[in-house]
């Protein structure tokens, strides 16, 4: 007599599953840790996706003899066209191949959970789902060459393979779980079967110093320099002079992290791509000619040309232009006369830093005190990879360009720390990007919190007074150089910068370096900004500065400065002084009552669809908005009224395309200049939604 093994609750014979002990070991992924902006919005996340597989060997049935393959490929293929966008026959010579599975490309991959669940709804024979994790930036383009990628290994781990994301690896992994369980012969766990695990440990959390609000205008300023000046780059950052937070820092052209596409440039530009800073450079003349006891701001030197031989010390010294190794000119060979020290400045005048160099302090005091402002060497933060600048000191040529910038090399970096100290009291601040370091599960275990680090102290805070005072005319008097950076109800100062690019050893190549530092606001500078371009010479880069004054005036909406900001004209809502709330939890409630919730956030909020209660809404809840945002509700996730979209920005567009899943093609830079779907009309899930940006 034998005895059969029966399995009571799936009906399934155990003797095959007992005889070729069917264990199965599965890794269950850990989740990377969450990047977070200084709000605690999501910078970088892990996402789980779902591929579909389909079953097509007849061979695979359930534990009853029931089909677990796909016996109906005409209903099957009905279902899952018009949910996946594929042709109704190309499924079907899919779903006919002669193979036990196959997979749908690239549209049946990286499925969203919802569209997963729908699928599932149609309860097809055949259908199953494998899961994977992918590693998404809901922002796309922002401070990517800062933030970097990361993405899948062999293994399916997720790796940092450039920026932060690489940097910060070992704290950003989690450690995989695993799961034991046995199978019969076709694959099916048993009900009620012995099951071991491990669960996974996720990744720490990161949270950096960046301000999404600001980093998103800086990608649209950017992209708009690039146009209007036909720029082959533009690089910019902003940062809290007293604490050395970096609230905004980026590059154009960049990239998507999302997608991978077009990366032209995988250096960090502001720390990796030396440069010859230009007049940026004349504020650190002045200020050591200040904190020397050499200067006196209303005496008189000569604006025109500067003429030059040298000592026996090899120092440039001025001479006339027959006996001259050569000569100093200012921008454009602009003949300025007799002006004061204080002007040469305000009016960014070559042949006065020269003047200030040699006859009130020397070439060797003004290198002191360059090395003491901590050029020409790595500032060191977050681990980011610094390239070597160049000093230039050898000849008398070199040593009196030195003195507006020209000749030796600087990173933006190095610029923004050195400028912490002539626009604070005299301190040097190192800049930084990454504020803690979080454990996932219990956010009170920090592993790492930044602290502001001081570098050194290279001049007094009287000097610091006195060089804002001249930096405050450069913006603020009716010839300053920096006169049409001026952004209403906040005063600036700043310094203007223009450089010759070379290449292959001649500057004659037609390109410019233009750039702007400012502090403000000028009365208590709190927040220091550069922005930066290279592109064909230009008489107007420092005229059609609206992105650069865009840029500012975000800057000083989000803290305050002035009360509010406003355009050249026309006041808009955005200018308005903000406050920030947390937003709260409004899904699987009544419109009333998210309406009621969200009232305090005095946010704009936008209905999307008409229903019973909220399906979903964005921003998430928890999440840290700002007055005056868009937030979304989505009432119905197939159908809703159409928005007047004219005037939002590609940040506003992408958000509505994540909180619906609509299909948005944005085409362009700046703002909704036009729709091709006209607002107040009902779109539908199918609808293409094209929106043209402009300026």
């Amino acid at each position: 007599m034998s005895l059969r093994q029966y399995h009571m609750r799936s009906k399934t014979d155990l003797k095959p599953y007992v005889e070729t002990a069917n264990v199965v070991t599965k890794t269950e992924q850990a989740l990377r840790g969450v990047i977070y902006d200084r709000n605690g919005n999501v910078i970088a996340q892990d996402n789980r996706t779902y591929n579909i597989v389909c079953i097509l060997s007849e061979k695979r049935l359930t534990g009853d003899g029931k089909p677990a393959y796909i016996k109906d490929k005409e209903r099957t293929a009905e279902v899952l066209s018009p949910i996946l966008g594929i042709p109704k026959k190309e499924l079907i010579k899919k779903l006919s191949q002669k193979k036990y599975q196959t997979e749908l490309g690239s549209k049946g991959r990286n499925l969203s959970k919802a569209t997963k669940e729908k699928i599932e709804e149609a309860k097809l024979p055949g259908i199953e789902f494998t899961d994977s994790i992918k590693r998404v930036y809901p922002n796309g383009q922002f401070a990517s060459n800062l933030i970097g990628y990361a993405t899948g290994n062999e293994k399916g781990n997720t790796i940092g393979k450039m920026g932060l994301e690489l940097y910060l690896n070992e704290y950003l992994t989690g450690k995989n779980g695993s799961i034991v369980e046995q199978r019969d012969k076709n694959g099916y766990v048993l009900p009620g079967m012995k099951q071991e695990s491990k669960p996974p440990v996720n990744g720490n959390n990161v949270t950096l110093t960046l301000d999404s609000g600001i980093q998103n205008t800086l990608e649209e300023s950017m992209r708009a320099t690039l146009k209007n000046m036909k720029a082959e780059s533009v690089w910019a950052a902003a940062m809290e002079i007293d604490t050395g937070r970096v609230i905004a820092w980026g590059q154009s052209n960049s990239f998507n992290p999302n997608t991978l596409e077009n990366i032209k440039e995988y250096s960090n530009l502001g720390t990796q791509m030396p440069y010859e800073p230009g007049s940026t450079m004349k504020s650190f003349t002045w200020a050591a000619a200040m904190n020397e006891g050499k200067y006196d701001g209303e005496k008189k030197a000569e604006g025109n040309k500067w003429c030059y031989t040298s000592d026996r010390k090899n120092n440039p010294v001025r001479t006339g232009e027959s006996k001259s190794y050569g000569c100093i000119y200012n921008a454009r060979r602009h003949q300025w006369g007799s002006q004061s020290l204080d002007s040469g400045l305000v009016h960014s005048l070559n042949t006065i830093a020269a003047t200030i160099l040699t006859e009130h302090i020397t070439p060797n005091t003004y290198l002191k005190y360059l090395k003491n402002f901590r050029f020409f060497q790595n500032v060191d933060t977050d681990g980011l990879p610094e390239a070597a600048t160049s000093l230039n000191f050898n000849y008398p040529g070199d040593k009196v360009s030195l003195s507006f910038g020209q000749g030796s090399t600087v990173t933006l970096i190095q610029l923004m720390q050195a400028y912490t100290a002539l626009t604070g009291n005299g301190k040097l601040v190192k800049p930084y990007f990454v504020e803690s370091i979080k454990d996932p599960y219990d956010a009170s275990r920090v592993i790492y919190q930044a602290k502001k680090t001081v570098v050194g102290q290279p001049i007094t805070p009287e000097t610091a007074k006195r060089i804002q005072k001249v930096m405050t005319k450069v913006v603020n008097d009716k010839d300053g150089s920096g006169k049409f950076y001026r952004i209403p109800n906040v005063k600036l100062l700043g310094k203007t910068g223009t450089t010759e690019v070379a290449e292959k050893g001649s500057y004659n190549t037609g390109k410019t370096i233009s750039s702007f530092i400012c502090a403000m606001p000028a009365e208590n500078p709190k927040v220091l900004v550069y922005y930066a371009f290279k592109g064909p010479d230009n008489l107007n880069a420092h005229v059609t500065v609206e992105p650069q004054k865009a840029f500012l005036r975000k800057i000083a909406m989000t803290y305050g400065f002035g009360g509010k900001t406003t355009k050249s004209t026309n006041q808009k809502d955005s200018d308005k002084q903000l406050v920030q709330s947390k937003m709260p939890n409004v899904v699987n409630h009544s419109l009333s009552y998210a309406k009621n919730q969200l009232e305090a956030t005095k946010t704009n909020v936008f209905v999307l669809g008409k229903g019973q209660s909220v399906i979903s809404q964005y921003p998430l809840a928890s999440r840290r908005v700002w007055s005056s945002e868009k937030v979304f509700l989505v009432m119905d996730k197939n159908q809703f009224k159409l928005p007047d979209l004219r005037g939002w920005s590609r940040k506003e567009i992408e958000s509505l395309k994540q909180a619906t899943g609509f299909n948005f093609e944005i085409k362009g830079n700046g703002v909704v200049l036009k729709q091709s779907i006209p607002p107040n009309t009902v779109v539908h899930k199918n609808d293409k939604i094209e929106v043209q940006l402009g300026t």
